[in-house]
């Protein structure tokens, strides 16, 4: 018996002790310390650090402030097309087949009931429906859109509305909290949290064709798609097209748009068009009823294989600190400044661009007229530069007006007709072959090999070089989409640029 009351002895005061000690640790614990075995995690006591960025956010009261201006708009087809593009098929396209439906989300930012969303939300619906959390719904007008950017903006007649106030997306730091909001997967309203991944991201998407395999080697004067997306990990799935990302203080840093995924649903990655972006054309929208942008007149490695162009023309990608220019275009603003090919951009009004995709959304921002003051590296030496810069027909024109044979040295190739043996044999009815690829050329860094048959330009088919050149001063984007058959009889069709 007394060693059995020993014992127990032993353990009440090992649990006294044992209660004591860790009531004496707790007091002694810093606020905002958590132990859990042997892992801890500190956090900051201080709620932002040196550059004002949120550690440890108030998602509560942002998603309060936000959440009421978030609007699922739904939309209705009519005579629906029987094929969809990649942005369609991500986020909520309708099936084939008389009417059809889709929905996606929406941002008020104006109290008398502009929405800004995404182009794909509502391109080619018959009626635009909005409804807002508090269960109201309005008939909403298309304002203007812009497949460039993948912008659009409605109006439902109201007032006093709840809006989500625009931040500046200059400012979002990779690593920031986030909030994404929306109406994915035919949800109510939905908010996700998570960090900024990464700025400045170009997927390729805006500028994809519908057919599987396509080639976008450079970005040029005129080309239309600007992409520098903000990356998020914060969820976003089908139906959270167009609904807001925002920063910890509920201010709007970008309008989301599209994800990264093999399943269509979401797989860690999102993108969100960046705020100071969406400003500038729904100011346009707004004040012209059309996108207004200004065109520098330069060529420069597309975002996607920007790396991969450098290295095959022997530059280390790593010494290229700015946007290295592939060519410009005669007559446009940058051929009138001076700006050579080789020449590396390094800022725009003294901002620095470390991208092409950064590149082309600062120039993106700007309207023909303005004035952008650029400097840049020639030769190991800094110089800068002002441009003027032009609109997108004047610049069109001005891409276009070079000599037949100086745009087939941009294209890098000599042309010829195709024989009568050889529409036979790849059952063509329409047809130049490529006789010969220039080193250098576009269709030399993109891989198309001699004996190459070009069987259509922007839809339309090419026998002769007149026709050739006539099918390729046709594009409105500053894209000219080429269908061909390579040697082997492998089908292909890439995007030639034309002209920034």
């Amino acid at each position: 018996m007394r060693k059995i009351g020993f014992v127990l002895f032993i353990s009440i005061l090992s649990a006294v002790l044992a209660i004591a000690g860790y009531r004496y640790l707790d007091k002694r614990e810093p606020a905002g310390f958590y132990t859990e075995g042997e892992q801890s995690v500190r956090f900051v006591n201080n709620v932002t650090d040196a550059h004002g960025v949120t550690a440890n956010p108030e998602f509560v009261k942002a998603s309060a402030m936000v959440s009421p201006a978030v609007v699922h708009i739904k939309t209705t087809y009519a005579n629906v097309a029987t094929q969809r593009s990649a942005l369609e098929e991500l986020f909520g396209a309708p099936q084939s087949g008389g009417q059809a439906r889709a929905s996606g989300s929406g941002v008020l930012i104006t109290p008398d009931g502009y929405i800004v969303t995404n182009n794909h939300v509502i391109e080619n619906a018959s009626n635009i429906e909005v409804i807002l959390p508090d269960k109201r719904a309005f008939k909403a007008k298309l304002i203007g859109r812009d497949p460039s950017t993948d912008l659009a903006l409605v109006k439902v007649e109201g007032q006093n509305l709840p809006i989500v106030e625009m931040g500046n997306s200059d400012n979002v730091q990779v690593g920031e909290w986030v909030l994404a909001v929306g109406y994915p997967l035919s949800l109510n309203s939905t908010v996700t949290a998570g960090i900024v991944s990464a700025k400045g991201r170009s997927i390729g998407i805006l500028d994809r064709p519908s057919q599987e395999n396509y080639g976008q080697r450079t970005q040029a004067a005129g080309s239309s798609a600007i992409e520098s997306f903000i990356q998020t990990d914060a969820a976003i799935n089908p139906g959270n097209s167009g609904g807001a990302l925002v920063n910890s203080s509920g201010l709007l840093i970008g309008i989301n748009a599209a994800i990264a995924s093999q399943t269509g649903s979401y797989a860690g990655y999102g993108f969100a068009i960046p705020v100071n972006l969406v400003k500038k054309i729904v100011t346009d929208f707004r004040k012209y009823g059309e996108v207004r942008r200004g065109y520098l007149g330069v060529n420069f490695p597309a975002p996607t294989v920007e790396d991969q162009i450098l290295r095959e023309q022997g530059i280390n990608p790593a010494n290229i600190k700015g946007v290295y220019i592939t060519g410009v275009v005669p007559g446009s603003g940058a051929a009138t400044a001076g700006l050579k090919a080789g020449d590396i951009i390094q800022s725009i009004n003294g901002v620095p661009v470390t991208s092409s995709a950064e590149f082309s959304e600062r120039i993106a921002r700007q309207r023909p007229g303005d004035k952008v003051e650029l400097s840049y590296l020639r030769n190991k030496k800094t110089d800068k530069v002002s441009v003027t810069l032009q609109g997108e027909e004047a610049t069109r024109v001005a891409a276009n007006n070079a000599s037949g044979q100086a745009l087939h040295n941009k294209l890098g190739a000599s042309f010829a007709p195709l024989p009568a043996e050889y529409k036979q044999r790849y059952r063509l009815r329409s047809g130049v072959v490529i006789t010969d690829v220039a080193d250098g050329g576009f269709f030399d860094m993109a891989g198309v090999p001699r004996g190459t048959i070009i069987t259509s330009v922007n839809g339309r088919p090419v026998n002769t070089l007149q026709e050739l050149d006539n099918a390729l001063g046709s594009s409105k984007s500053g894209m000219a989409r080429i269908d061909g058959i390579t040697p082997d009889g492998t089908g292909f069709v890439f995007n030639f640029p034309l002209g920034a």
